[in-house]
């Protein structure tokens, strides 16, 4: 068991809260049960993995760990990246907030067959606030790395500008798909706008929010666009819930 607060396995994981080591390194941390089960259930076998009690003493692993206290195990991991495609896939450029990268990536998994493909000024995905909010679907599918131009389909960005409705504006479309998104008060520049081949928005209540956070927009979108595309041979979407979970997507 570790005793020792200059151990080098617990000097590993502090370096890997700090974006630079991370990228230097190519590994990241993950903390608590779920994600390390996740990790597991998808292949990722860990650089380092300490259990609290166990691996090490309790209060050293805190002194370590990214949420402060409490977690009872920690693991790294060596980076890994998707390769684009995919019928529907998202891009995002400037979401800076490593919650909203995070909780993309679990939406992504849930209702898309792509990657979340990360264009400039987004956070990095494998920060441990972006890990968490993936809740274990970063280690399902990795996120990828690609320019706007580079990817496949039809290209269709969120603007809150645009004067057709997301459900007008791909009332037929064809996949493949890539739905882009930017930030949420900056949304997408013009030079990434104005190049895509649809331009859509989400409607909003006029007495209510003037917008939605990007991962939250990015949900919504996901959703209608997997919803109205056309099935493929097998008959599902692949994208939409299953029947049997359609009451508790809709509710």
């Amino acid at each position: 068991m570790i005793t020792a607060s200059d151990n080098s396995q617990l000097k590993l994981i502090r370096r890997l809260q700090r974006k630079r080591e991370r990228d230097q390194l190519g590994l990241f941390s993950a903390e608590g049960e779920d994600l390390i089960v996740a990790a597991a259930a998808n292949g990722w076998e860990p650089e380092v993995l300490l259990w609290s009690g166990q691996d090490v003493e309790p209060e050293l692993l805190d002194r370590v760990s990214s949420l402060g206290s409490g977690s009872r195990v920690i693991g790294v991991y060596r980076k890994r990246f998707s390769e684009p495609g995919g019928r529907l896939s998202v891009y995002l450029h400037g979401v800076a907030d490593p919650g909203n990268v995070g909780s993309v990536l679990r939406s992504a998994h849930a209702l898309s067959d792509g990657p979340v493909v990360l264009g400039p000024g987004s956070a990095d995905p494998f920060g441990p606030k972006a890990v968490r909010a993936s809740m274990g679907s970063l280690f399902s599918r990795p996120p990828a790395k690609a320019s706007w131009r580079e990817l496949q389909g039809t290209t269709i960005a969120l603007d809150a500008t645009a004067p057709d409705t997301l459900v007008e504006a791909t009332a037929v479309l064809e996949g493949p798909a890539v739905l882009l998104v930017g930030a949420e008060r900056e949304g997408l520049p013009a030079e990434v706008a104005e190049g895509v081949d649809v331009r859509a928005r989400i409607p909003l209540r006029a007495d209510g929010p003037e917008s939605l956070n990007a991962a939250m927009a990015a949900t919504i979108a996901l959703y209608e666009l997997g919803a109205s595309m056309p099935r493929p041979p097998d008959g599902r979407s692949g994208f939409a819930p299953p029947a049997g979970n359609r009451m508790a997507a809709d509710a």
